[in-house]
């Protein structure tokens, strides 16, 4: 399940994500909050006809991440991508301030339109400039909802990310570790029994 917040020219995702650290197999888990472009598209049909929306070009990304051996709310593995090339995030980027209080660093990160990181600015549209530093409030709850202390175990995890299986397969494809991973905890993902 994600929670799309779309505005004119940009929308803030939201979701539940499960990751595989590629370096040492740790499994990783809790509220993905993604910046995009929403895709321009011609008008179609009539006046009162339904119009396509495209969430499309991701533009900086937050990883509100705990470790699932962690204590819940530990945030040890918090992070963010400032940019994207194409679809590709950049290295993560790590933040005492995001570890230590998440859900107020997000709030910073959309108020500021993600300057507070001491980062260059979203390239968003002047409305959309205008409109979103009001709703930080509604994304913090909204990912406090995704967030980690709402799932202890790779089986609730799978039933909010069973739409990325095949990204966790390609994880799991693509560890330096991979003598270091759990099967048994992954192996929803691979579409069977632990």
């Amino acid at each position: 399940m994600q929670y799309i917040l779309a505005l004119s020219r940009s929308a803030v995702t939201i979701r539940h994500w499960f990751e595989i650290n590629l370096d040492d197999a740790s499994l990783e888990h809790g509220a993905r909050i993604e910046i995009r472009e929403l895709a321009q598209h011609p008008h179609r049909g009539s006046e009162s006809a339904s119009q396509l929306t495209t969430v499309d070009r991701p533009l900086w990304r937050a990883d509100l991440f705990d470790r699932l051996a962690d204590p819940p709310g530990a945030f040890s593995a918090a992070h963010y991508h400032p940019r994207f090339t194409g679809n590709e995030p950049s290295a993560r980027f790590w933040d005492a301030a995001l570890t230590a209080d998440p859900w107020a660093w997000l709030g910073e990160q959309v108020s500021s339109l993600g300057t507070a990181a001491g980062r260059e600015g979203w390239p968003l549209d002047p409305g959309d400039v205008a409109e979103l530093p009001g709703l930080a409030g509604a994304v913090v709850a909204t990912a406090r909802q995704f967030g980690p202390a709402g799932c202890r175990s790779a089986a609730e995890c799978f039933q909010l990310t069973r739409d990325v299986q095949d990204a966790v397969q390609l994880m799991i494809a693509t560890l330096r570790a991979p003598e270091c991973l759990d099967h048994d905890l992954v192996a929803p993902w691979l579409g069977r029994s632990a």
